[in-house]
């Protein structure tokens, strides 16, 4: 077996995919909450075939869909799928970057670009400012790779915010999310109770106006929903949306409900007030409370529906009708209609079933192996948590970067491992999830399963669904991808697929929710309209050619990495043993597509903030 030296970044793909499945059929559509119409395979199975651009290509993975990789080796005939004759030929080369030198802190979240002034604008979350970053000298033939890409350091911080400073107010906190409408920008911010409780009051917007160089004023402040965590403008930028995820304090004796604002901007100037919209129709006894599917996940304790439902993130639909909000804990998705300002439905997510040959997953940490099964009555939550729309033949559809996330404080914790619940006698995988190889590691939900109430589990539930999703305007699933972000993975990092965000562990994440995608974006390139996943834990970023929502096709994998580098960050407090430095880019948080039009560069770019490392990196994208 051929040994090449694992350092990164690695451009992988750049292929169309086609629908094959484990016995050479095209999949079909589903309604197992799983997948269907899709391309199944950026990998085959043992010695089936794909054709990959025109050509036959396997995987050396074994029949079980196995690795044989030792740990520091990568086989060769693992990557026989770039596919150089294909017609996608979408790259995408590192030509920005900033190192803030601040590790495991949020130095580097969410991120906006304000095309007037070339000025990147990067969320420092826990420091309560906003970063300000010159992104007017980028050039496309500054492209780096290998050990130049993980020391760029070419982008300089021009200023910052000090929002905290600018609101005046007490008990402010994290500065949460940000968004650019011409020149105007949106700052969220969280504020703690009266009581003590640090993010359980109303929180704030604040708004700037940039001038050409991308000086910003304060303009305006505005009361909102409790801990506002995402803000995003309209089309046309007449509305300011904001989820306010109203999150419980630790102890989950405080649990604000969940809610939307909605911020008027006529003729550039924002309103001083902000409408609300809340779920209190949806709770037991209220008008609406026969909406609520038994599919959506309830489970705080004592909460009523309003408090238990968690805005996360929002779209805006192209025609600027609807806005696509995303419930992380409940695993569901609100739909908010922008003519009529009202919430319009809540639509159930469902569950991936684990037990269908292109869904298998690697499930434990302890395997010391790449080991992907299908596990029978064994499902994920598709939980996602940043959220995208776009149009095709006149229709809406929602993308979603199906992340996950448990309910895990003081006062209460939905979060257990597989091997503590007590199976049915029946279930295929009691075995399984005793043994620590297998199923026994796996964070699972104790809120979900007995679906017969008798006090054992019917189905293990896990969290996420290690996949991105495309969905239609009432919820129904289109696309997914399946176990591909996993598999590419392990085809090209062998062992150190999965691996934790804070240090160089190797498969440290596979029991609990894999790489984790997380940020998103997606952007449109000629006739091409691609989506850009980014995996928070392993790092890097997918590229998926979503034109066509019924005929989706992998492209790419690019992460800026070094999986040698002996590091470890305390993300509590932002201490580090090791050079950090040496790492590359550590969880990608957000991101933000530019097209050519308003890019420095004249091309499109890809601006993606990384919270673990701090660090901001800005992608040339060209076909």
């Amino acid at each position: 077996m051929k040994k090449q030296l694992k350092v990164v970044p690695l451009l992988v793909g750049a292929c169309w995919l086609t629908a094959c499945s484990d016995d050479g059929e095209n999949g079909a559509a589903g309604q197992d909450g799983s997948n269907s119409l899709v391309s199944i395979s950026a990998l085959s199975i043992g010695d089936e075939q794909c054709p990959l651009g025109g050509q036959m290509v396997t995987t050396g993975l074994d029949i079980n869909g196995n690795g044989s990789l030792d740990d520091n080796e990568i086989d060769s005939e693992q990557i026989q799928y770039f596919c150089n004759q294909s017609s996608n030929k979408l790259t995408a080369e590192l030509i920005g970057r900033f190192q803030s030198e601040i590790y495991g802190l949020s130095a580097a979240e969410i991120v906006d670009f304000h095309s007037q002034s070339k000025r990147i604008f990067v969320v420092n979350a826990q420091s309560g400012k906003v970063d300000v970053l010159d992104g007017s000298s980028l050039n496309v033939d500054d492209g780096v790779s290998g050990a130049g890409a993980l020391a760029l350091n070419n982008v300089s911080k021009l200023s910052e915010l000090d929002v905290s400073g600018d609101l005046a107010l007490e008990r402010l906190g994290g500065v949460n999310s940000l968004s650019i409408y011409d020149d105007l920008l949106a700052v969220a911010v969280e504020r703690g109770d009266t009581a003590g409780n640090s993010k359980q009051g109303a929180g704030y917007i604040a708004f700037y106006r940039l001038d050409v160089s991308g000086e910003a004023t304060l303009e305006q402040q505005v009361e909102v929903g409790v801990l506002p965590d995402n803000v995003v403008f309209n089309r046309d930028g007449s509305l300011l949306l904001v989820a306010n995820e109203g999150e419980p304090n630790s102890a989950y004796d405080v649990d604000p409900e969940g809610s939307i604002s909605l911020i008027e901007i006529a003729n550039g100037s924002p309103a001083t007030q902000a409408m609300s919209l809340d779920f209190k129709d949806f709770n037991l006894g209220g008008a609406r409370q026969d909406e609520v599917s038994s599919m959506i996940k309830l489970n705080g304790p004592g909460a009523t529906v309003a408090q238990d439902l968690e805005p996360e993130y929002i779209a805006v639909s192209e025609d600027n009708t609807k806005a696509y909000v995303s419930l992380q804990e409940n695993n569901a998705i609100a739909v908010i209609n922008l003519v009529d300002k009202n919430i319009e439905s809540l639509l159930p997510l469902g569950l991936k079933n684990y037990g269908l040959e292109h869904n298998k997953i690697d499930a434990s940490d302890k395997d010391d192996r790449v080991n992907f099964v299908a596990y029978h009555d064994v499902y994920g939550m598709y939980q996602p948590d940043t959220i995208q729309s776009y149009q095709w033949q006149g229709a809406n559809f929602i993308v979603t970067a199906n992340e996950g996330d448990a309910r895990d404080y003081d006062g209460f914790s939905e979060e257990a491992r597989a091997d503590d619940l007590t199976l049915d006698p029946m279930h295929p995988q009691i075995a399984a999830a005793q043994d620590k190889t297998q199923l026994g590691r796996l964070k699972v939900t104790t809120s979900l399963g007995d679906t017969d109430n008798d006090g054992d589990f019917d189905q293990i539930v896990s969290y996420g669904a290690r996949s991105f999703s495309i969905w239609d305007g009432q919820g129904n699933q289109v696309f997914d991808s399946a176990s591909d972000f996993s598999r590419i993975t392990a085809a090209i990092l062998g062992n150190d697929f999965n691996n934790s965000n804070d240090e160089n562990k190797g498969d440290s994440r596979s029991d609990d929710k894999a790489g984790e995608p997380e940020a998103l974006a997606i952007g449109k390139i000629g006739d091409v309209t691609y989506a850009f996943i980014g995996l928070e834990r392993n790092g890097g970023f997918m590229i998926y050619d979503i034109s066509n929502p019924f005929a989706v096709s992998f492209v790419d994998y690019i992460v800026n990495r070094d999986f040698s580098a002996d590091f470890e960050i305390n993300t509590d407090t932002g201490g580090v043993t090791g050079d950090a430095s040496l790492a590359g880019d550590l969880g990608p948080e957000g991101m933000k597509f530019v097209a050519g039009q308003d890019s420095p560069t004249g091309e499109p770019i890809l601006i993606i903030g990384n919270e673990v490392s701090g660090t901001t990196s800005i992608y040339g994208l060209a076909l």
